[in-house]
């Protein structure tokens, strides 16, 4: 059952949606690139570590979508076969259903009842917009839709990059944000049924330094990326 918190928060995103992606450049112009840069490199990132795993996903679950921006790279780069994409905005889900038609893709409430159906669940920036008290259960949504040794890609936005808080403090719509820390998120993983496997830190530099992107692949390990990945497995 949803909180009344929970209901304000969801009711602020769907005034949102319409706007999403003019507010999220604000926080983006920093960088110097667009949404469509760093959601195709998280993509590209996460094939490459799903490749060294030999993970082929097939349906795919995008938990709290809002407007499916990730489904043209989850299909073009993973080859996925189907997506699932959940969010509680209902104005966000329309908009999502509007303009990815073209995919075998469907969009709902996360209402919906879980079913173990899914190879990968892959989220970007959600849950540092749910309440601290609603993660264990929000978790636990992704892993029943998962199948046994099923794959969650959980990326969050870097607390320990400053660059990170300051571009989300142009952002109205992450006004309410509590950041995951990288060593939190692997706690709330393991706590609730999942072995993370790795940690991967991404987007060092902006477009005014991009010649210095050859070199990120050498720095996962650091943790001052504006980005990062906890790439995990659904524990038997």
């Amino acid at each position: 059952m949803e909180t009344q918190e929970t209901q304000d928060r969801d009711s602020g995103f769907d005034a949102f949606a319409d706007e999403y992606d003019a507010a999220l450049d604000k926080g983006l112009r920093l960088s110097g690139e667009t949404k469509e840069y760093f959601a195709d490199a998280r993509v590209k990132h996460l094939r490459t570590r799903l490749v060294e795993y030999s993970v082929d996903p097939g349906n795919v679950l995008d938990f709290g979508c809002g407007t499916g921006s990730a489904t043209p790279y989850l299909f073009g780069t993973l080859e996925i076969s189907t997506l699932l994409g959940v969010d509680p905005s209902e104005k966000s889900l329309e908009i999502a259903w509007d303009q990815w038609s073209e995919y075998s893709a469907s969009f709902e409430s996360t209402d919906r009842q879980p079913t173990p159906i899914f190879d990968l669940a892959f989220c970007n920036g959600v849950f540092h917009h749910i309440p601290v008290e609603e993660r264990d259960a929000a978790l636990q949504s992704v892993r029943d839709h998962l199948k046994p040794g099923g794959w969650f890609a959980f990326w969050e936005n870097n607390p320990w990059n400053p660059v990170t808080r300051y571009a989300m403090s142009k952002v109205a719509f992450d006004d309410d944000a509590i950041l995951v820390w990288p060593y939190e998120a692997r706690k709330l993983l393991a706590k609730n049924g999942f072995e993370p496997v790795r940690t991967d830190y991404v987007f060092f530099f902006p477009s005014a330094l991009a010649a210095c992107r050859k070199f990120e692949p050498l720095l996962r390990w650091c943790p001052f990326g504006a980005q990062y990945l906890v790439l995990c497995r659904k524990a038997d």
